[in-house]
């Protein structure tokens, strides 16, 4: 890791804002009320060579700026000028810019760069995070989107406040992000920090950064990210009527469940990934625990003229199974209450062998963050659509299916462990999968009549056959639930949700 970022403040605007688009809020520093000359002649000289060598009177640069055309007011700082360190007159520029934006209801981008607060000026500088982080909570209770692109190094007080309360926390590629620095940890501790620990890739696989961006493609995060968040719904059918033609609710037949067992292990079978490509309108994606090799995906798109945040499940790569993880749950639950701050309905995609069967993974309580899942997406004041994709395989499935409506693939089914681990529970073997899958009643249909799935979608004869016409329908299915969500009040939404999961599982309630 470097020991600091190698693009100035101004040349990183200049690389996010549309052409001549940037305007300056900044007043000079010693308007700020409670900035003095300090007293100590050496940080005073500190001061001066800062400014001389930058350009700057202060260690952060803010304005306004056109971003693909839209406006959005910038927070940047500057690493040149005493390492981006935050004094008290810093402090009060950064809330003064962040107050006007809300005030002006701006998304606001933060781009900090930053040692931490600057030593020399002691606890007052340190007292100014919270000033800082009471503007941005007030921002962000305002409605209005907070994205933050954490630069190399981001540090201290910085990154334990405003630098990571984005709603969206983008990183730049090998930066070091972290509470301490190594010099610091090791004066402290005694020992040396593993260098990869404060890595922006290692908390992005942690689920602690939503992706990793280099400079030059952040404009373009940045703008279909506020595409995503800024967009104003369209109208949409508030039902499936008409969306389905004769032939389609003609073979929307109840299928054999063992068959749609095998079917929806092929590996081709269209997953999560390939669903959000061919229906999203605007598509973000964001990192999530492992990586592209992990079980979960992360979303931000626009589905059906309708913004959402999706979390879904992407069961296999061509070579092998991927588990659902205990922090594949976490970062599902950081989720929901994202799409909650955003007012964002969350969609949930299920597909999945299962949750992590291993000896870490009850270390990591990963049946209790199955529960915690429950808990948090049945709370959810925002609407939630889950969508039964493909397998359904315990507990790692049932932990997505909290939800106020489900549609289903034909051949998607949900059990409390796959049919051949059914079979060996019940008959010693696996030989009687077959028959424990028909006589569970796992099938799509078959949840219908229970009231988990509100609608089935046909499957032509199988969506690894038609991956483009599935993915369409699929599509229609789930633009025309998010309109029905959206004509309800929260209210009506919260009490339907409550009586939908008091009936479950009894096809004599529904």
């Amino acid at each position: 890791m470097g020991t600091g970022t190698s693009l100035t403040a101004h040349q990183l605007i200049g690389l996010l804002a549309d052409p001549g688009s940037f305007h300056s809020w900044d007043e000079p520093a010693s308007a700020a009320p409670s900035d003095t000359e300090p007293a100590d002649p050496g940080y005073r000289a500190s001061l001066a060579r800062a400014r001389e060598r930058t350009g700057l009177d202060e260690a952060v640069v803010t304005g306004a700026v056109l971003i693909g055309g839209r406006p959005v007011a910038l927070v940047a700082s500057e690493f040149g000028f005493l390492g981006g360190s935050i004094g008290v007159a810093t402090a009060e520029r950064i809330t003064r810019a962040v107050e006007r934006a809300t005030a002006e209801r701006l998304p606001l981008l933060a781009l900090p760069v930053s040692g931490g607060t600057r030593m020399q000026e002691g606890s007052a500088a340190f007292l100014c995070m919270l000033r800082i982080t009471a503007a941005v909570q007030a921002h962000r209770a305002a409605g209005l989107p907070y994205l933050t692109y954490l630069r190399n190094p981001t540090m201290g007080g910085v990154f334990a406040s405003w630098g990571t309360l984005g709603h969206l926390v983008f990183a730049e590629p090998d930066a070091r992000l972290g509470f301490l620095g190594p010099r610091v940890y090791e004066e402290l501790r005694g020992v040396e920090l593993p260098a990869d620990v404060q890595r922006a890739e290692t908390l992005a696989e942690r689920g602690l950064v939503d992706a990793v961006v280099p400079p030059q493609e952040l404009r373009e995060v940045v703008r279909r990210s506020l595409a995503v968040l800024t967009a104003v719904p369209r109208p949409a059918p508030l039902s499936t009527a008409g969306l389905f033609n004769t032939e389609e609710l003609r073979t929307n037949e109840r299928p054999d469940a063992w068959d749609s067992v095998h079917r929806t292990r092929r590996p081709d079978r269209p997953g999560t990934r390939e669903l959000l490509r061919r229906t999203a309108e605007e598509l973000v994606l964001l990192d999530a625990p492992g990586g592209r090799d992990g079980a979960l995906v992360r979303a931000l798109a626009v589905l059906g003229g309708r913004p959402v945040l999706v979390v879904g499940q992407q069961r296999q790569t061509p070579d092998h199974e991927r588990p659902f993880t205990a922090a594949d749950l976490r970062a599902v639950r950081r989720s929901a209450r994202l799409a909650e701050q955003l007012g964002l309905p969350l969609v949930t995609v299920v597909d999945t062998a299962g949750a992590e069967l291993s000896a870490q993974a009850e270390l990591d309580g990963v049946a209790i963050e199955i529960a915690h899942c429950l808990t948090t997406l049945l709370a959810l004041r925002t609407p939630v659509l889950a969508v039964l994709l493909g397998q359904g395989s315990g507990g790692g499935a049932l932990a997505l299916l909290a939800a106020d409506r489900v549609i289903a693939a034909g051949h998607a089914w949900l059990a409390p462990l796959p049919p051949e681990g059914a079979s060996a529970i019940v008959h010693r073997d696996g030989a009687h999968a077959a028959e424990l899958a028909r006589a569970q009643g796992i099938g799509a249909h078959d949840l219908a009549e229970v009231g988990l799935v509100d609608e089935v979608v046909p499957e032509l004869p199988d969506a690894a056959d038609e991956p483009a016409a599935f993915c369409e329908r699929l599509g229609r299915a789930v633009g025309a639930a998010l309109g029905t969500l959206a004509a309800a009040t929260e209210a009506e939404r919260l009490a339907a949700r409550a009586a939908r999961h008091r009936r479950l599982g009894d096809p004599h309630t529904k």
